[in-house]
């Protein structure tokens, strides 16, 4: 019967205990306990030992076994790997940390959103920092286990975005020449079963207003007197993104043709988006104070705070985000039967494989009278119809 945790503690007489396959404690006569592996290879029996318990724990043991018996399948003897790691002559690769600073200068400049960069930079230079002074080509998949599995289970989404760019961080150095080619120990194909599996209630959505009750939602929000109530009404009309309803500028509407053109710089796409305004969307502009340049939605100094739109939301529906309009959105388009690529265009999102090379078009005459069918049905003008 393998050993809990609480077994394992309480261990006090001498001996050599099983934990589980292949896994051992080893107590001496003088109370010292240790980890061991214990295996066969070539009809040889072998030990080797893993540290003290005092410093290593049994989740990390249990990893230290399984990346060891994984070289025992490719014939690998781990006794004489490690030997021959240690015995290696220093690395004249740099450091993870100057290879991630590498990474982020040559990236960041493509970036848009100072929120993207500073998230980059907390995961490679805080989550991964245990990895900074280590040459390149040396970090293990021990070594990145160390990062990753504390956030794994504890901050699920955290932990995914910081091995994804730890690996990103060492593509870039094996295509730089500092590591061997399809060698990364932060790919996933590599670490998977190390990994306990996450619990799909980990992954995190964004609160969305459910979409019967946008109607109601709209009503309350035209009877509040701010400018964030705008701008929150013009995100919802246009299925807009938080920044690209906060940089919007004048200059970006053309009342002729009815459309408003996001810029590639503001786009999450990288390419500009070309929204069709309904009625109600140009009612909008025509009611607000006429400068009819620069941003189109101020605040006390200048540009409308980031915060504006969410305290605005969460004042009438608290625990829903900016972000959960779109989805509300997608969620309405669904259920009224408007084409996939339509809905997706509509919230300029990029479609995928074969699809995505082969659409070219943003489809704006076909996204025309799908924008008009939400603002009517959002102004509870009509039943939630839709052509696309």
């Amino acid at each position: 019967m393998a050993l809990t945790a609480g077994d394992i503690d309480r261990l006090a007489d001498p001996g050599v205990f099983r934990v589980e396959r292949g896994l051992y404690v080893q107590v001496k006569p003088n109370g010292a306990r240790s980890w061991l592996l214990r295996y066969t290879l070539n009809g040889r029996p072998r030990e080797m030992g893993l540290g003290p318990l005092r410093l290593i724990k049994l989740t990390e043991a249990r990893r230290k076994a399984i990346i060891y018996q994984r070289m025992l399948l490719d014939g690998i003897d781990p006794i004489e790997a490690r030997r021959a790691e240690r015995v290696q002559p220093r690395s004249s690769a740099p450091t993870f940390r100057e290879c991630a600073d590498a990474f982020l200068a040559s990236h960041t400049p493509s970036w848009r959103s100072a929120k993207t960069i500073a998230s980059w930079e907390r995961s490679l230079h805080g989550y991964a920092a245990p990895l900074a002074d280590v040459p390149v080509d040396r970090v293990s998949v021990d070594d990145v286990m160390r990062v990753v599995e504390p956030l794994w289970l504890s901050r699920p989404e955290t932990g995914r975005a910081t091995r994804g760019r730890i690996e990103r961080v060492i593509a870039w150095a094996i295509a730089a020449g500092h590591r061997p080619e399809s060698d990364n120990p932060a790919a996933m194909t590599t670490i998977r079963y190390l990994l306990p599996k996450q619990s799909r209630g980990n992954v995190h959505h964004h609160p969305a207003v459910p979409v019967a009750e946008m109607p109601a939602l709209m009503e309350e929000l035209r009877a509040l007197d701010s400018t964030s109530a705008r701008a929150l009404e013009w995100t919802i009309l246009c299925a807009a993104r938080t920044g690209e309803t906060l940089g919007a500028e004048w200059g970006e509407i053309d009342l002729d043709q009815r459309i408003w053109v996001v810029p590639a710089e503001r786009s999450k796409t990288g390419k500009p988006h070309r929204v069709p305004l309904s009625d109600a969307a140009v009612e909008l502009l025509d009611a607000l104070p006429g400068y009819q340049y620069g941003l189109i939605f101020t605040g006390p100094k200048g540009r409308l705070s980031s915060m504006a739109m969410l305290m605005c939301i969460r004042g009438l529906r608290p625990g829903t985000t900016v972000h959960g309009m779109r989805s509300a959105f997608r969620n309405w388009a669904a259920e009224n039967a408007v084409q996939r690529e339509v809905a997706e265009a509509c919230l300029a999102h990029v479609v995928a494989g074969v699809e995505g090379a082969y659409l070219r078009s943003d489809l704006l005459e076909q996204r025309r009278p799908v924008m008009e069918s939400w603002a009517a049905f959002v102004a509870g003008e009509h039943p939630a119809t839709a052509e696309g």
